[in-house]
Parts: structure tokens; C-alpha cells; sequence
């Protein structure tokens, strides 16, 4: 049976657990702010080059272009993105029980390559006997385009290389503070198809006049994309961690609360119970004496 001591000692670790839990919260609501400014930011331009693109996009393009062209996949690449760090509720695992699901029922024909950006997917990855051919650790803390440009010259120049058919990024997409969802999106070849709406029509019979050609516009644009989408996805993991990690900490100086409550109240029904023990041998001791 647990001592008044302690209790007492017990109620004082939760509460230094809560102002941490506490601290942290606040942190990750102010880092989410900027965050979720970058990502509102980055998603219309990503948008609407891809638009662009598809305006422009022509059969001889889909058919000619090293980005766009369909290969026979005997190579799959596979991009996980988690974070750094824990605390931050299901996030990671869910990720990671997402990849390993596609390793063994999507893509198992296939030999399988990962490149994990986030520790905690290559923490957990490097345990086994999948092919890891790349990695970007420590790089949420300051996220920096710079950075999202190493991972794109990389994936791309295997790409090229024809070391592997296909590209899949998997990742957190933000929805809100209290909602995250994971996006499997294939990244390589560009899924870009020529419109055949009318709003297509509209802009190949107008008097659009393109400088230097059309072809060369789309050409141009084609890696723009692919960097913008990039950098996109690893905004959308960022805020999604930090909203993940706010609610999680939020959750955490909950329940420490209502622990404290819990103990608060053993302590004090083993201090009344104690008193009234005390009491009880002080009678007995008088009525000892009064019997003498």
C-alpha cells in the first residue's frame, strides 16, 4: 500500500509532466501559426501550375517527355515522410503501418526502394531488410527550401537513371489542428493529361500567342511543378506534425489534470484515514488507563 509520501511524491512528478506537456503545447501552437501561413501560401501556386500544364500538355508531349512517359515498372520508389520527433499521437505509425502495407500487398511483385525523409521512418526501417537507398534526417526544425531541392535532384536523377519506374510520396496531408490524412500520390511519371473540356478547346482555338513555343513552355514548367509539389508535401507533413503534436499535448496536460484530481483525492482519503487511526489509539490508550 502506497505511503502518504509517496502520493504526495507521485502528484508532484504529474504536475512537472503537465507544465512540460503544457510548454509544449504553446510551442507547437505558435510554430503551427507560420506553418499553416506557408502551407496556404505554397497550395495555390502548386494548383495552378499544374493547370497550367495541363492546358499545355500535348499527345506528342505526354509521348516524348522523359517526365511523363509510362515505363514497364520493375523498380518502385517509395518516399516516406514522418517527422523528427514523437509526441505527436499517431502520426508516425500510421505512416509507417500505411507503407508497410503498400510493400506488402501493392507493390510486393516489385523490388521495393524507400527513401525516408523524417527519423522516426528511418529508425524504423533501417531494422530490416528493405532497400533503403536515401534519407533526409533533422530537417523540420527549420524547414527550408534548399533542402526540398536535394531530395528533388535526387529522386529525379534516379529517376532518369531508370534505377527505378515510379515514384510514390507518402505522406500527412493538414486538414485542421485535430485532423490529418494520409495521401498516397504517385510523384513520377507526372500524371498530367491533355484537357479535352470545352474550357481546353476555348484556349487552343484563341489567339494565345506562346513565346518561345508552346512546347517549351511545358517543358519548362514540367520541373517547376515537380519542385512545387515537393515542397508543397513536406509543408502539408510539417503542419500536420504540429497540429498532431498540439493536440497530443493537449490531451497529455488533460489527463495529467484529472490524475492529479485522482491522487489528490487517495491522498487525501490515506491522510483521513491515518488521522482517524491516530485517534482511535489515542482512545484506546485513555480508555486503557481509565480501565487501570
Amino acid at each position: 500500500m502506497a505511503t502518504l509520501r509517496d502520493i504526495k511524491r507521485r502528484i508532484k512528478g504529474v504536475q512537472s509532466t503537465q507544465k512540460i506537456t503544457k510548454a509544449m503545447k504553446m510551442v507547437a501552437a505558435a510554430k503551427l501559426r507560420r506553418a499553416q501561413e506557408a502551407i496556404i501560401n505554397a497550395r495555390p501556386y502548386a494548383k495552378k501550375i499544374y493547370e497550367v500544364l495541363s492546358h499545355l500538355a500535348s499527345e506528342e508531349d505526354l509521348a516524348n517527355n522523359p517526365f511523363l512517359q509510362k515505363k514497364e515498372i520493375k523498380n518502385v520508389a517509395i518516399v516516406v515522410v514522418t517527422a523528427d520527433r514523437g509526441l505527436c499521437g499517431a502520426f508516425n505509425s500510421n505512416i509507417i503501418k500505411e507503407t508497410t502495407r503498400l510493400f506488402s500487398e501493392e507493390y510486393s511483385e516489385n523490388n521495393v526502394r524507400l527513401y525516408c525523409i523524417g527519423r522516426k521512418s528511418f529508425e524504423f526501417f533501417s531494422k530490416g531488410d528493405i532497400n533503403l537507398f536515401g534519407k533526409k534526417t533533422g530537417i523540420f526544425s527549420s524547414l527550408k527550401y534548399d533542402v526540398s531541392l536535394e531530395i528533388y535532384n535526387e529522386l529525379v536523377a534516379g529517376f532518369l537513371n531508370d534505377s527505378y519506374q515510379k515514384v510514390i510520396i507518402i505522406y500527412n496531408e493538414f486538414k485542421s489542428i485535430i485532423q490529418q490524412k494520409i495521401v498516397v500520390e504517385q510523384f513520377l511519371p507526372v500524371s498530367v493529361s491533355a484537357y479535352d473540356n470545352q474550357s481546353s478547346n476555348n484556349l487552343k482555338n484563341s489567339n494565345f500567342i506562346f513565346e518561345p513555343n508552346q512546347e517549351y513552355i511545358f517543358n519548362y514548367l514540367l520541373p517547376k511543378h515537380l519542385k512545387a509539389q515537393l515542397w508543397r508535401i513536406l509543408l502539408e507533413s510539417n503542419a500536420a506534425e504540429l497540429g498532431a503534436q498540439m493536440t497530443a499535448m493537449d490531451n497529455a496536460t488533460t489527463n495529467a489534470k484529472e490524475l492529479i484530481r485522482t491522487l489528490q483525492l487517495k491522498y487525501n482519503k490515506e491522510r483521513q484515514a491515518a488521522i482517524t487511526k491516530e485517534i482511535l489509539e489515542i482512545v484506546s490508550g485513555a480508555n486503557a488507563l481509565k480501565s487501570e
